[in-house]
């Protein structure tokens, strides 16, 4: 999990968005946050502090001045106690009352205490948002190295559509991993391709694969948390783009190509992910082919390769292929990284029905010119940090 042993302090403001933060709670713990919570007075009035007890597993905290708390100086024990704080919802007022440093509660007063990040999450009415005075609160607290995460745009609770909406707890747990995620990529930028390509036959039908693209969203997504730079080109697939990834979308082979051409020579990292179609189809009719003969042949040549394209680039990044095997994987594998001079070679059996294609886990048998390492079976995301961190401990210099 990739929140181990992290201590996530959550404060909730009184907004209507305070509902989400029982969802935030779960989905920290679930990556294996250790949370606690904090409330202000208003937060009470949207959502209860026994709620918020159940999901965390801790005794929720509202008053500053609670005696039984107090004796311990619990305001500063939790304050020194937080690897993170995040206040989600921030409401207008309560971003208004850190940015002046006030300790009304005990929530702005952790705010004060802490010496850990502190994160705010706005959610507040479009208009109250884009209030002059507002906007220069938020510009206040980044000035003073307060990290302001949101907000979203969309439908609002008074039926007014713009930006104000607290961000989703799905998006604000990513955030979360990508801040303690080891930043071992930093500064560079890495460029992939996942997913199948689709060649036309005619105007309803192609030649495809059953490439998902899971394991190159994954590595797009471990990259982004790393601190890489990260474009995907991506085939076409039913998949969300992961926070802070570039992505471009094609179909074809050719148009995979041409959009990593024009991305290349700016990459520290090319990884061929993507499941390419070796063949198209000569001639694609112009016309849906009507079903007449029992057989029909079709006529294929031979698509550009990308990964040899890329490999044979004059100012080439570290180059890494994939090959998805049936058999003989590690001989394929071996044969395809000195024929295409790659750096590296992650290969995958893909007659296994529990990994690679489709499925939510995979393995991989890493190759390079003096070295090989075997990652067991395993969730993709946690797969695609394993395999990111071999490729930066190649490309550091002897």
């Amino acid at each position: 999990m990739s929140l181990t042993n992290k201590k996530i302090l959550l404060g909730i403001g009184g907004g209507i968005a305070a509902y989400k933060s029982a969802d935030l709670v779960r989905r920290l713990k679930e990556r294996g946050a250790d949370v606690r919570v904090v409330m202000s007075q208003s937060a009470q009035e949207f959502i209860t502090p026994l709620t918020l007890q159940a999901l965390s597993g801790h005794p929720i905290a509202t008053d500053l001045l609670d005696t039984a708390a107090e004796a311990a100086m619990g305001h500063i024990e939790l304050a020194r106690w937080a690897d993170l704080v995040i206040i989600a919802p921030a409401t207008a007022n309560l971003i208004a009352r850190i940015n002046a440093g006030m300790a009304d509660e005990l929530i702005t007063t952790t705010c004060l205490a802490t010496e850990a990040p502190v994160v705010l999450c706005p959610a507040m009415n479009q208009q109250m948002y884009r209030n002059a005075a507002t906007q220069a609160n938020l510009d206040s607290l980044r000035s003073r190295n307060i990290t302001i995460w949101g907000p979203a745009s969309g439908n609002q609770a008074c039926g007014e559509v713009g930006p104000g909406r607290m961000e989703e707890p799905l998006v604000i747990a990513e955030r979360v991993e990508q801040f303690f995620a080891p930043k071992i990529l930093q500064g560079m930028s890495l460029l992939l391709t996942a997913g199948p390509t689709r060649e036309a036959i005619d105007p309803v039908r192609y030649i495809s694969n059953h490439s998902s693209g899971k394991m190159g969203f994954a590595i797009a997504k471990a990259a982004a948390e790393m601190g890489a730079k990260v474009t995907i080109v991506a085939g076409p697939v039913n998949l969300d783009t992961p926070l802070n990834v570039n992505r471009v979308n094609v179909k074809s082979t050719q148009e995979m190509l041409d959009a990593v051409m024009e991305q290349v020579h700016h990459s520290d990292i090319f990884i061929g992910c993507a499941a390419v179609c070796d063949y198209r189809v000569a001639d694609i009719a112009n016309d849906k082919i009507k079903k007449s003969a029992e057989e029909m042949a079709l006529a294929l040549v031979r698509n550009p390769d990308i990964l040899a394209t890329v490999s044979a680039h004059k100012q080439r990044p570290f180059t890494v292929g994939f090959a998805a095997e049936t058999q003989d994987v590690e001989h394929y594998a071996k044969d395809k990284l000195k024929r295409k001079k790659l750096d590296m070679i992650a290969a995958n059996d893909v007659s296994d029905p529990a990994l690679g294609f489709n499925s939510d886990d995979n393995a991989l048998k890493v190759y390079w010119a003096n070295g090989q390492f075997e990652l067991p079976a395993t969730d993709k995301l946690t797969l695609a940090r394993q395999l990111l961190t071999l490729i930066a401990k190649q490309m550091k210099p002897a």
